[in-house]
């Protein structure tokens, strides 16, 4: 934590970072697709029915708890403290650039490795309500609904930052980075419409990217697609659902 804040001011400014970022991205796609261009695009919505203005609500209210409870892991993780003992560093030059680019996708697939199991464990009829039942309650998601967590699923989610933290040297504006990317990916997936064409997935990059129309059917069908970036865990372990090449090919494109 900058030595010019204190503790309050510090928290104030991470959570309205995540607040604004949030705010920001899921307020713009949510404007185009299910505000400007509604009636234009309502054809091509992965599942035709809108959500009503109280799922809306929900989503927005658990995902403001969400990002305070990742204010909280952050503050714990960059006070004076704790801090010392992060690989988080400012100074390009002391890993060079090479390393520079190439963390930021380290940490796209440490997150999605850690993502696909968490979520496939917070399934588990045993855990499921303790954990996962709130993101769910969203069966027909909307932008608002990407970071909408109940408590206990908010601190697990949180979690892959303590990893970030102590494992690898992570440059601050990678970390910046990344945060905006995981922000506007996690957006896309519940955005209810899909942008990628029709035959991307069967394509090199796109056998293995997510993508909304994946993460959409597991809202639906609460199972199977349980990665966030990529599918690579999903194909290994076979959990792809059934129904997902014939789902994407057929689905007009807005």
């Amino acid at each position: 934590m900058p030595k010019e804040f204190s503790t309050f001011e510090f928290a104030g400014i991470v959570f309205m970072a995540n607040l604004l970022r949030y705010l920001f991205l899921a307020g713009v796609a949510f404007l185009i697709f299910y505000v400007v261009f509604k009636k234009q695009f309502s054809l091509s919505k992965i599942q035709q029915r809108f959500p009503k203005n109280k799922d809306y609500l929900r989503e927005i209210a658990y995902s403001v708890l969400t990002f305070l409870i990742f204010t909280l892991v952050g503050v714990g993780l960059y006070n004076p403290v704790v801090r010392p003992y992060t690989h988080t560093y400012y100074e390009a030059s002391q890993y060079g650039y090479f390393y520079l680019f190439i963390s930021f996708f380290l940490l796209l697939l440490m997150h999605d490795t850690y993502f696909y199991w968490v979520h496939r464990l917070m399934h588990h009829p045993r855990v499921f309500k303790f954990f996962h039942h709130v993101h769910h309650q969203s069966t027909n998601p909307s932008p608002w609904a990407s970071f909408a967590f109940q408590p206990t699923e908010a601190i697990v989610e949180a979690g892959i930052f303590v990893i970030f933290a102590f494992t690898i040297p992570v440059h601050f504006y990678v970390l910046v980075a990344f945060l905006l990317f995981m922000t506007a990916y996690n957006v896309y997936g519940h955005l209810g419409w899909e942008l990628y064409p029709s035959g991307f997935e069967k394509t090199i990059l796109g056998k293995w990217m997510n993508t909304s129309v994946s993460h959409n059917l597991h809202h639906q069908y609460f199972k199977g697609n349980y990665g966030l970036y990529f599918m690579f865990w999903d194909r290994w372990m076979g959990t792809v659902s059934t129904n997902y090449d014939s789902k994407f090919q057929s689905l007009p494109r807005p």
